[in-house]
């Protein structure tokens, strides 16, 4: 991919073909993707349960999201590798996704993915997504078998990719896009693996040796600005096991018990990270308030959805999981 030749693309024409371009009109802080923003609320769902298919259902009975109904679903699982969750997107959580947007009537869903450093088909094939694809009715979109045409260049101004980044034309144009992600720590400079890290899996491989190669601080603000280019309708993240250390595809491993489901990318990773919080993780997440969280602090900054831990508002279904949501708010409340 000729990401020299992207970078030169003039102001205008960056305007006239990047959905980046298009709200990135001042401070790098984009509308169109702006959640929660000026004091409005934001509601995140949490679920207490072991059991994932119960969890999904729950999670989507609670939160207030669009419908998905006559709507072509693009659908990002965590699948950098075939590890176990939550090293990788667990069958059942996935299955109970996609038969929920069937019930509410999705039109056509399809999987997108690219993981890393395995072959994606080989991962793809490790899960078993083939043959659920054919059980389910469900696409396969392997990203890293994209044609060069078949990508979106974004290079707003101020972030801190050398020439930009570009993400798939799916991706970009999604009419409605579904993030499922895993509760974990990341070992590999990230400091956590969330939502907005699912961004690194739409990126074409060749670029993300820059992400790796760059200083700490700044791979944690390029994952945050990756998710400048796409809008998730609806994230789902399961939580029922968790790594509290390590991570993204193996670590040190806890029970959980806990399904998150939101429309804020940074609301749901916020509620993510205080969860870690509460079950005790390494230092990276517990000597470090949630807001100043190196992805969520940049989020903040270029407008991806709220901008403090006075605008969640947190659901549950039952005592249970009322009693962990105020430990779960009063670590929000002190920042």
């Amino acid at each position: 991919m000729n990401h020299e030749l992207y970078s030169k693309m003039s102001r205008r024409k960056f305007f006239e073909t990047s959905l980046a371009g298009a709200a990135a009109v001042s401070a790098f802080k984009p509308r169109f993707l702006a959640g929660a923003q000026g004091g409005a609320k934001t509601t995140v769902v949490l679920v207490k349960t072991m059991d994932r298919i119960q969890g999904v259902k729950d999670v989507l009975r609670l939160l207030s999201f669009p419908s998905p109904k006559g709507k072509a679903i693009l659908l990002k699982p965590n699948f950098n590798t075939a590890d176990p969750a939550p090293g990788s997107t667990h069958t059942d959580t996935l299955r109970q996704i996609i038969l929920e947007l069937k019930a509410r009537g999705a039109a056509k869903i399809t999987l997108g993915e690219s993981s890393g450093p395995p072959q994606t088909k080989k991962v793809l094939e490790d899960k078993g997504i083939p043959a659920l694809g054919q059980e389910l009715g469900f696409d396969i979109l392997n990203f890293e078998e994209l044609a060069e045409d078949g990508w979106t260049a974004f290079n707003p101004p101020g972030n801190h990719w050398s020439n930009g980044f570009s993400l798939p034309k799916a991706v970009a144009q999604a009419e409605y896009l579904v993030s499922t992600c895993c509760l974990k720590t990341h070992g590999s400079g990230g400091h956590f693996s969330m939502s907005m890290k699912l961004a690194v899996g739409m990126t074409p491989k060749s670029i993300r040796r820059e992400l790796h190669s760059k200083r700490e601080t700044d791979m944690r603000k390029m994952i945050a600005e990756l998710n400048l280019g796409y809008r998730p309708k609806l994230i789902l993240m399961d939580g029922v096991e968790a790594f509290v250390d390590g991570g993204p595809s193996r670590g040190k491993k806890v029970d959980a018990g806990v399904m998150i489901g939101g429309t804020d990318l940074v609301a749901v990773d916020a509620v993510g990270v205080a969860v870690l919080k509460e079950l005790g993780s390494n230092a990276t997440i517990m000597g470090r308030k949630i807001f100043e969280q190196d992805q969520i602090q940049r989020a903040v900054e270029i407008g991806l959805g709220i901008s403090g831990p006075q605008q969640i508002e947190i659901a549950a279904l039952d005592d249970a999981g009322r009693a962990y949501a105020e430990k779960i708010r009063a670590l929000l409340k002190e920042g």
